[in-house]
């Protein structure tokens, strides 16, 4: 039986553990799939690769309405998916060697499971079994892709996330089973690449999570894009000429080249017999952990999408730096701060939020002031020929705090940022709005003129810009 100071399940977020804290411990790390985790090699990092190739695309498309006479030739659906790969592979390949040549890691490339408080049973691709205990282990597990039972039990194929990526060629045709993040942006990368793209959307909306005004305007773009098909669910899958033929429970049959199952995804937790550690799980199948990121179990934390609510690369990393500070200071325990996590969904047009929604602030009875702000109506909007991009604040009218922010636009990722921060560091709409210069005539204006238009019934401290006489010289 091999024994280790740490033991982490899983090479995401959770290869990031082994700071400078752990060079005199022994450390494994245990992965059942490709070294590096979701975001490098089926995530965040290829797809948004995919989504700049499809702007660029897009933007060839679209370049008439600037009087710009430009044509798109082609696509070569290989070469971008090569170049992606071709960085990617590498990348996860060379974190593997690292962690096994280092001098005081190793790795087991196999399925984990409990057999025992802080005890795990390491099974590799041939059946064998490595038994391996801990003083400390950390379920990094991640997640993986939902299927829904009546496709993945058709017979015909199919395509999630994890696959979708690598096809030998664009297909002409994707039908899209899905309304959230991944379908969104999947759908956008088809679509713009050339590709006819159907949407098979359970909810009536897309996007249903965001703010009602982002998803109504959202859906209501889409709809104009692709072919939309709202309130339903498959009730049957079959090969069809085309490829794959869907009947709805509408009864409508939506065909396709290739079928993308994009209903979500969920804690990679069945497998890991977490009871013979003690470990317990949310009914959803997320790990229970505290505000440090233990468990129930002692010595055994867990960390990203296996126990977060936050399905964010950005969550996972922020965790994993509160998890390895506090297994090498157990006297010193820092608390995850998940007040104010932001999110982007890189479709088109992109969206960015963070904080509450309108709905969240009804619900809980918080008074509230809101002000949209059209990206049109600024003069980098008007430069942009925007017709569809906007910016919704919502605020403490007593406080002038900022409650949410939700961004729909180009660059919403981007814009969203001085929002953020000024949740973040309590920072009030007088301040940020006043308190610094904003560059004219940038993209930024949107935010700034959006902070401007908030009816504030209480004002808070104003903070204004300094002017000469106050201390400060003309350069």
């Amino acid at each position: 039986m091999d024994h280790v100071d740490l033991a982490i399940i899983g090479s995401g977020s959770g290869n990031s553990l082994i700071t400078p804290d752990f060079d005199d411990k022994q450390v494994a790390v245990v992965e059942s799939g490709v070294f590096g985790g979701t975001c490098l090699n089926v995530g965040c990092i290829p797809t948004k690769m995919f989504v700049y190739a499809a702007e660029v695309a897009q933007t060839v498309r679209e370049s008439g309405r600037y009087g710009v006479e430009a044509h798109l030739d082609g696509v070569d659906w290989p070469a971008i998916r090569d170049r992606v790969f071709g960085r990617i592979d590498p990348i996860s390949g060379g974190g593997l060697d690292y962690r096994r040549s280092g001098a005081n890691t190793r790795v087991y490339q196999g399925r984990a499971r409990f057999t025992g408080p802080r005890e795990l049973a390491i099974r590799d691709a041939g059946g064998l079994e490595t038994a391996l205990t801990a003083d400390q282990i950390v379920i990094a597990a991640g997640s993986s892709a939902v299927v829904p039972e009546v496709i993945r039990d058709c017979g015909v194929p199919f395509h999630t996330s994890d696959t979708v990526m690598r096809l030998e060629r664009l297909p002409s045709s994707v039908v899209i089973v899905g309304g959230g993040f991944i379908a969104a942006e999947f759908a956008h990368v088809f679509s713009a690449l050339g590709a006819r793209v159907s949407l098979i959307v359970r909810g009536p909306a897309l996007l249903r999570v965001e703010d009602d005004a982002i998803s109504a305007a959202f859906t209501a773009g889409a709809q104009r894009r692709w072919d939309v098909h709202l309130g339903v669910q498959p009730a049957q899958v079959a090969a069809h000429q085309d490829g794959v033929a869907v009947t709805l429970t509408s009864g409508e049959v939506v065909t396709g080249e290739v079928l993308l199952v994009a209903t979500g995804r969920s804690p990679n937790t069945p497998d890991l017999n977490l009871a013979a550690a003690g470990v317990q799980v949310h009914p959803d199948g997320r790990v229970v952990v505290d505000g440090h990121g233990r468990t129930g179990a002692p010595g055994v934390w867990a960390l990203g999408d296996v126990s977060s609510p936050y399905q964010l690369k950005h969550v996972a990393n922020h965790e994993a730096r509160v998890v390895a500070h506090n297994l090498a200071h157990p006297d010193e325990l820092k608390s995850f701060d998940h007040r104010f996590v932001p999110s982007a969904v890189f479709t088109s047009p992109q969206i960015a939020s963070v904080g509450a929604t309108e709905r969240d602030l009804i619900e809980a009875g918080t008074p509230y002031v809101s002000k949209v702000q059209r990206y049109g109506d600024t003069a980098y909007g008007w430069a942009m020929e925007d017709t569809e991009g906007f910016c919704k604040l919502l605020a403490d009218p007593r406080t002038g705090r900022l409650l949410g922010a939700h961004v729909l636009g180009a660059e919403a990722s981007t814009l969203i940022q001085p929002a953020i921060q000024a949740m973040s560091l309590g920072a009030t709409v007088q301040q940020v709005a006043r308190g610094q210069y904003w560059i004219h005539p940038a993209l930024a204006e949107v935010l700034e003129n959006a902070l401007l238009g908030l009816e504030l019934t209480a004002a808070s401290e104003v903070l204004e810009m300094p002017v000469e006489g106050e201390g400060v010289s003309r350069p």
